[in-house]
């Protein structure tokens, strides 16, 4: 049996090195290739442990965490992330910022990413933030590293009432499992209202 539940404060701390782990093993695949490692991922993490209005969703198998997401409001997040809304009109006051989804190929499809999306979004409310937003990255059709028969989560999205931002790209650098050095990816914005 899988429990799947909100942690913030000291129950966020204890699985902050574990879900560094997650980030680096899930985001290796497609569409991400991400060549990550615990450092920077202990870094990038601290933002959450330091934010009293964060939150993250693990998804346990007995004490094993085989999953986690991520959010916080908008405004206490990346500014580059921020910044790809500039000029839309919208109040980043009144946006939730759902960050990683990272779920291990063997607990996949059994509505653990809807548990997810549900609990950040009650922890949205519970803000009193009325928009929920996360952003997904842009890969070329013919890159030769998509594996054949992918199907993208676009339709997942969809039907939890996300839809894609027109021009509302943010972007952001990694490395690459196949390149020599970091890139700057796009990467497109959904959005629903809560």
């Amino acid at each position: 049996m899988i429990r799947v539940a909100a942690l913030t404060g000291a129950a966020l701390d204890a699985v902050l090195d574990d879900v560094a782990r997650l980030r680096i093993a899930v985001f290796r695949d497609w569409p991400y290739l991400y060549d990550g490692d615990l450092d920077y991922e202990r870094g990038y993490l601290a933002a959450y442990q330091a934010n009293e209005r964060a939150v993250l969703v693990g998804a346990f198998d007995g004490t094993r965490l085989v999953g986690a997401a991520t959010g916080m409001p908008m405004q206490d997040h990346a500014d580059d992330f921020a910044a790809a809304f500039d000029g839309t009109g919208e109040d980043l006051a009144r946006i939730f910022y759902c960050a990683e989804s990272v779920l291990l190929p063997d607990w996949r499809g059994h509505g653990i990413g809807h548990r997810f999306f549900d609990l950040r979004e009650d922890h949205a409310r519970g803000l009193q933030l009325d928009k929920s937003a996360f952003c997904a990255v842009i890969r070329p059709e013919d890159h030769p590293l998509r594996p054949a028969g992918y199907t993208p989560l676009d339709p997942f999205w969809r039907k939890r009432g996300y839809h894609p931002l027109t021009g509302v790209l943010a972007r952001f650098g990694w490395k690459d499992l196949d390149q020599p050095q970091e890139t700057d990816k796009p990467l497109q914005f959904w959005m629903k209202t809560l």
